[in-house]
């Protein structure tokens, strides 16, 4: 049944393809990053997403013509007209981070610096099971809206239903364009937060070695993961592997591999390359797509990263894998058989070859109808320009500020870098530039996501997966 799917699933891609090589390349998502970068760390990080020109100041009305206007303001100018709009009001957020609940009351802090009369009450939800994107989606359809603005992830899904529907609105803050050598106008994109990742671990207390990330698809490994079902963006990294770069990375990374783990893929390989051309995908497709199927196949589906760094960093999990939140890390308690030295993190290790995990946004947008834009712009100036207002998620190690100035005092004050120190290196974090040039992190681009959710997506929904004990 499921070679019936799939026949017609790359049945009805190849009609796409061919549809799309009348106006243009299928499957290749334009990324942009902000103009001239700043020292220490990449402006735009998860690639932002191309956007369509803005039309022209003057022929803005309603939530537009607000942005296009704070978009020319500080943060001081910001906060007087938020303390005017919101005063004595409640502010209503949602979001897939429950710290905005945090941020909030530190922003409400702030304004009262220049206030002391100022009060404002707030309302953080975080939907459950993906359902932000429903919430705003039916939050959309009033005149004026509940929610002033969101915190969201899944870049796919805000690209296809939430910024292609105009039903959230980029707000690029002058200081943030300032701080990455841009400007609102020019830059292209989402705004994002901070970028997080997500990387392979293995328990080292055992005789495994993983030294190349064809190890983690190895015949008999089944490495812990939260699966493309429990977290979405787990399917957008999945995806992600199919752009040319990151499949690139993929080919070299088998190009170092011995000649018996080489035997052992080269079917699967040599399988794929008709899928690859079904799909439209670059010459080392076939290598993407071998290596995902090999992962869907042999994952075993965790429901959350906690219990994933629970069992490994415990001694009993010898030669166990898993691809986890990084900053899982920071909550280890140590003790005779728990220690964070019970693991290695595979980019770390001398000699890794390959992908070292995945990188993915949070993302910053009002909504179309807010009730409160300028105060929601405000906030978000607040969390991207600023350390205090950074700080609730500046604490854990693999999550990194858009901001480069913000980034730069986040480090400063929790030392990321030297978060283990000598006792546990693991948790050194090499930082963001590391981790996306020397540690091959595959980054999350909407647009690209977007392009190919149909072709690549349904293709991953149709492979099968790992049922332990079967």
């Amino acid at each position: 049944m499921k070679k019936k799917v799939l026949s017609t699933v790359l049945a009805f891609t190849m009609v796409v393809t061919a549809l799309a090589g009348c106006g243009g390349s299928a499957g290749t998502g334009t990324t942009q990053t902000a103009g001239t970068q700043s020292a220490g760390t990449d402006s735009a990080q998860a690639e932002a997403p191309a956007a369509e020109s803005a039309a022209p100041a003057e022929n803005l009305t309603g939530i537009d013509a607000i942005i296009a206007e704070a978009e020319t303001m500080t943060m001081e100018e910001l906060a007087a007209k938020a303390i005017e709009e919101s005063n004595g009001k409640t502010f209503y957020g949602v979001g897939n981070s429950s710290r905005g609940k945090s941020a909030l009351p530190v922003f409400i802090e702030y304004l009262q610096t220049i206030d002391p009369s100022y009060s404002m009450e707030f309302e953080w939800q975080q939907p459950k099971n993906n359902k932000i994107f429903e919430q705003l989606t039916s939050d959309s359809l009033k005149s004026e809206g509940t929610f002033a603005m969101t915190l969201i992830q899944d870049g796919n899904q805000i690209q296809s239903k939430m910024v292609d529907t105009d039903i959230l609105k980029t707000f690029v803050p002058k200081e943030w364009a300032d701080a990455n050598g841009t400007t609102a106008d020019a830059y292209t994109g989402f705004l994002p937060l901070q970028t997080l990742n997500k990387v392979f671990m293995y328990n080292n207390t055992g005789s495994a070695t993983y030294t190349n990330c064809w190890d983690f698809v190895y015949d008999g490994a089944h490495p812990l993961f939260m699966g493309v079902d429990s977290e979405i963006v787990g399917k957008n990294f999945l995806m992600m592997l199919t752009e040319d770069k990151y499949a690139t990375w993929l080919k070299e990374a088998y190009d170092k591999l011995d000649d018996t783990k080489k035997a052992y893929f080269e079917p699967t390989i040599q399988a794929m390359q008709s899928d690859a051309t079904d799909l439209g995908l670059s010459a080392n497709g076939a290598y993407a797509l071998a290596w995902i199927k090999l992962w869907v196949n042999n994952y075993n589906e965790q429901t959350d990263d906690g219990p994933i760094c629970n069992t490994l960093v415990d001694a009993s999990a010898k030669d166990q894998a898993g691809l986890l939140v990084y900053s899982k890390l920071r909550s280890v308690e140590e003790s005779a058989s728990v220690s964070v030295n019970n693991i290695n993190v595979a980019a770390y290790t001398d000699g890794y070859t390959g992908i070292g995990g995945y990188g993915y946004c949070h993302y910053l947008f009002l909504t179309k109808n807010s009730p409160l834009p300028w105060t929601a712009c405000a906030f978000i100036a607040y969390m991207t320009c600023t350390e205090q207002g950074f700080d609730a998620w500046g604490k854990d190690m693999g999550g990194y500020s858009s901001n480069p100035k913000v980034a730069e005092a986040i480090e400063a004050t929790y030392h990321h870098s030297q978060g283990g120190g000598d006792e546990f290196p693991a948790k050194n974090d090499r930082g963001y530039e590391w981790w996306t040039t020397d540690g091959e992190l595959v980054l999350e681009d909407p647009v690209y996501c977007s392009e190919v959710s149909f072709s690549v997506g349904s293709w991953i929904d149709v492979l099968d997966h790992y049922t332990p004990g079967e």
